[in-house]
């Protein structure tokens, strides 16, 4: 049902074609997103598989990198692969190639996590029309965060992917705080500045709505963030919820600029990647291309 066919595929510059693969995982046993010497990541479990299967190094471009622990369901990643690569994998088998990758990979991801089988899980691979970069194309990526604010909200069953919050919160003070944060803004005091990376960031959603189960899910939206940038943002609403703060005093520690003692990281574990956006086809390319000139 999750198994695409690409379009006919198109050769790019090199004799390459750009696959992209929308994949899905459980961040709790892995060290992050990125590839780290002795560490188990996503990235490296990924790119394993990918060269079992063509018998090279392959390296993936990620549209958001996350950190330790965090997770993902919508994720986009994109491989160049040779045309020979890809008209290999049916293996002689009346089979599109695309079909062949996602269930080669399916297996070879199983193989690889053992015990950890479903961790990762790959669900559409497809021919990136031309123009396309997992990273720089993206409009906006949107992450969810969950919050159980109160013992009675304790689930048991839902404790690897919620925040167990001893305090009530206030959703009115939450939302309130956080919609003067929305727009381009220099998020630095919200961010782990990174060198030679800018801070400046589009925040297009931040709100908190409470469920029918009476959990709390924040919802955030931005063009991109920078490292850390999410949690460290709900980490800060949590003083306002509380009523420690006044809903003003997220905006004056973003027009301050700086990090200081009340930098907080909410916890990692209830934090899930939902969903990257990509513009129509025809303009992959100038997105990409803008992205980069703002990055640099």
């Amino acid at each position: 049902m999750n198994e695409l066919k690409p379009a006919a595929p198109v050769l790019g510059g090199g004799g390459f074609l750009r696959i992209r693969l929308d994949l899905a995982y459980d961040g709790g046993p892995f060290a992050g997103w990125a590839v780290q010497p002795g560490l188990r990541t996503v990235q490296g479990i990924l790119e394993e598989a990918i060269a079992l299967l063509v018998r090279r190094p392959v390296r993936v471009t990620v549209a958001g990198r996350t950190d330790a622990g965090v997770h993902a369901r919508g994720q986009v990643v994109h491989a160049d692969l040779t045309e020979a690569e890809w008209l290999a994998l049916p293996r002689g088998h009346e089979l599109d190639p695309a079909v062949a990758l996602l269930r080669r990979l399916r297996g070879a991801l199983s193989r690889g996590l053992g015990d950890l089988t479903g961790a990762v899980e790959v669900h559409r691979v497809s021919v990136a029309p031309e123009g396309f970069d997992a990273r720089f194309s993206a409009l906006w990526r949107r992450y969810s965060y969950r919050i159980a604010d109160g013992p009675a909200l304790w689930d048991p069953l839902g404790r690897t992917s919620t925040l167990w919050h001893k305090e009530r919160l206030d959703v009115g003070l939450l939302n309130e705080g956080a919609s003067a944060l929305l727009g381009l803004q220099d998020f630095r005091s919200y961010c782990k500045p990174r060198e030679g990376a800018t801070t400046i960031r589009e925040l297009q959603r931040f709100e908190f709505s409470r469920g029918s189960d009476g959990v709390i899910v924040a919802s955030v939206q931005a063009d991109a963030f920078c490292h850390n940038m999410v949690r460290s943002l709900v980490g800060s609403a949590l003083f306002v919820g509380e009523g420690i703060e006044a809903p003003g005093w997220l905006l004056e520690r973003l027009l301050a600029r700086q990090r200081d003692a009340k930098s907080v990281l909410a916890a990692p574990h209830p934090l899930v990647l939902e969903e990257v956006a990509y513009p129509s086809a025809s303009q992959l390319l100038s997105r990409a291309e803008l992205t980069r000139a703002r990055r640099g």
